[in-house]
């Protein structure tokens, strides 16, 4: 399998995770949930909103690099996406690196969240970042 057909698979593995952390909001947001304080950060139901509009965006980015995106030559509008969606998850796998070294908890309606979904965050969203700064330097201006 090649490197490109490898990055292509696993956006669609991440992709299905994404949908189910989407899931997970739909179930919170439904539950009538009491705010929860993780990092000191009230989660309401309005916030949870928010983690969802958060999900769908970057489903779709997803979904676009697994099955659209043209990773052989993209075009000046396709570096530009890959370089916002690198940031973007660069700045999310910053935040689950904060948490593996200060230990922060987050406690999810009386679930204390386990470091080791952090882990998993932090490399998912390091690889995703990595891969959009590769891609957005193989681009052709």
């Amino acid at each position: 399998m090649s490197h490109k057909n490898f990055l292509r698979e696993l956006a669609k593995f991440a992709s299905g995770l994404v949908a189910a952390d989407f899931i997970v909001g739909a179930w919170l947001r439904g539950s009538n949930m009491p705010p929860v304080t993780i990092l000191w950060t009230a989660w309401t139901p309005s916030l949870v909103s928010w983690w969802m509009v958060f999900d769908v965006l970057l489903f779709a980015v997803l979904v676009h690099y697994a099955w659209r995106a043209e990773i052989h030559s993209p075009s000046i509008s396709h570096k530009t996406y890959f370089v916002i969606v690198g940031l973007i998850t660069g700045a999310v796998s910053v935040i689950h690196l904060v948490r593996i070294i200060t230990g922060f908890g987050a406690v999810v309606n009386n679930w204390a969240v386990p470091l080791w979904v952090s882990w998993i965050g932090f490399l998912v969203t390091a690889f995703v970042s990595y891969a959009s700064f590769r891609f957005a330097k193989t681009a052709r201006n």
